[in-house]
C-alpha cells in the first residue's frame, strides 16, 4: 500500500500531527564483533560472522518453540559467557571458547532433536574443533550426594540438567524452567540449592558456591493487587502485596547468601509484564505506588517454574534464560543407580 502517496495528500494542519520515524534492524554481526574484541578475542571478525551465521541457521532450521529466543539479548548472554571462560582459559583455542559458549547458552533450552541438529551446526561452521568437556567435580558429586540424601535415583542426564541451570543462573538475572509437570523441574533447582549449601557449609574455596534461600509462591492463584501491592480506593491506603514483599525482604538481606524468588505457577501476560524492568539489566521491580526496589543481581536470582510459554511475549521470552527439563530422560521405569 503506497503510505508515502497517502501522506502527501494529506493537508498540511493534518500532516503536522505526525511524526516522522526510521526503523531499522541491528547489525548483529558488528554489536558480536565489538562485543568479542572487548572482551579480549583477536579473532573476533570471522567468530562474529560464524556466530551470526550459526544463530540464523538454527532460528530457520531448528523447531518452532514458544521457549526459544535467538534475538539480541540471547546474543549477548553468549557474548558474556564467552568472555567469562576466555579470561578463565586464556591460553584455550578462541573457536573453542566461542563455541563452548554457545552450546552451553543454548543446548539447555533445547528439545533433544533440536540439541543434535544444533550440534551439526556447530560441527559444519567450526569443522575439526574438539571441545573439552567443562570440569563439575565438587558440583556433580554434591548434586549425586544431594539426590541420593533425598532418596532419589542418581540419573546421569538430570544431574547434567541440574549442572545447566547452574550455569545459566551464572550468565541470566531470570531463568525459566520449561516443562510439563512430572519432568522433575521443582527436584531440579531444588537439588541445586542443596548441593550448593552443602558446598558452601563444607567451607568449599569458590566464592560462587553459598547458601541459598528460597522464596516459592504461586502468582496465579492472586489478583494483580495481591501480587505487586494496591491502593484502598475507599481510604488511599496502600497495601503491600506478596511478590513485592518476599522481594524487598531479599533485597534487605545483606548477607552473600543466594535469594531465589521463585515464580511457581504458569506465566501469564497480566503479571509477567510488570516483570520486565526486572528481569532486563536495570534489575528494578517498579511498583503501582511510585516507589522502585532495586534487586542485588550479586545475590538474587528470579526463577519462573512454568508448564510452557504459550501466552509469553518475545519480550519476555528474550530477558530469560530457559532451561527445557524433558520428562522423557527420567522416563517412568526403575533404573540403577549409575552416572
Amino acid at each position: 500500500f503506497p503510505y508515502t502517496t497517502l501522506f502527501r495528500s494529506l493537508p498540511d494542519n493534518l500532516k503536522a500531527l505526525f511524526r516522522p520515524m526510521a526503523m531499522m534492524i541491528p547489525d548483529y554481526a558488528l554489536v558480536a564483533e565489538v562485543m568479542l574484541f572487548s572482551e579480549g578475542f583477536e579473532t573476533s571478525k570471522d567468530l562474529s560472522r560464524k556466530m551470526v551465521k550459526l544463530y540464523k541457521l538454527s532460528s530457520e532450521q531448528l523447531s518452532q518453540q514458544d521457549h526459544y529466543d535467538f534475538g539480541m539479548r540471547a546474543l549477548k548472554s553468549v557474548l558474556v559467557m564467552a568472555g567469562s571462560l576466555k579470561r578463565s582459559n586464556p591460553d584455550l583455542d578462541e573457536q573453542v571458547v566461542l563455541i563452548r559458549a554457545m552450546k552451553d547458552s543454548n543446548i539447555p533450552k533445547f528439545l533433544s532433536d533440536d540439541a543434535e541438529l544444533f550440534e551439526a551446526i556447530v560441527s559444519d561452521l567450526f569443522p575439526g574443533k574438539e571441545v573439552p568437556n567443562a570440569e563439575f567435580g565438587d558440583l556433580a558429586n554434591a548434586i549425586i550426594a544431594s539426590l541420593e540424601k533425598q532418596e532419589l535415583q542418581v540419573v546421569h542426564k538430570f544431574v547434567v540438567k541440574v549442572v545447566q541451570l547452574f550455569e545459566t543462573f551464572n550468565v541470566r538475572f531470570g531463568v525459566m524452567l520449561v516443562g510439563p509437570t512430572g519432568g522433575g523441574k521443582t527436584a531440579c533447582y531444588q537439588t541445586l540449592k542443596d548441593a550448593l549449601s552443602t558446598l558452601r557449609s563444607n567451607k568449599h574455596a569458590d566464592p560462587e558456591y553459598q547458601l541459598v534461600h528460597t522464596f516459592v509462591f504461586n502468582p496465579k492463584c492472586i489478583k494483580m493487587g495481591e501480587l505487586y501491592g494496591e491502593y484502598n480506593l475507599m481510604t488511599n491506603e496502600w497495601t503491600d502485596g506478596l511478590g513485592s514483599t518476599l522481594i524487598r525482604n531479599a533485597v534487605a538481606d545483606t548477607l552473600p547468601d543466594k535469594k531465589w524468588v521463585v515464580f511457581d505457577g504458569p506465566v501469564d501476560a497480566i503479571w509477567i509484564e510488570s516483570m520486565n524492568t526486572v528481569l532486563d539489566d536495570n534489575c528494578t521491580l517498579c511498583l503501582p505506588n511510585g516507589e522502585r526496589i532495586k534487586l542485588n543481581p550479586n545475590t538474587m536470582r528470579m526463577l519462573f517454574e512454568v508448564q510452557d510459554l504459550s501466552v509469553a511475549s518475545p519480550a519476555t521470552v528474550s530477558r530469560c534464560g530457559m532451561v527445557y527439563v524433558p520428562p522423557e530422560e527420567l522416563g517412568w521405569r526403575d533404573r540403577k543407580s549409575v552416572v
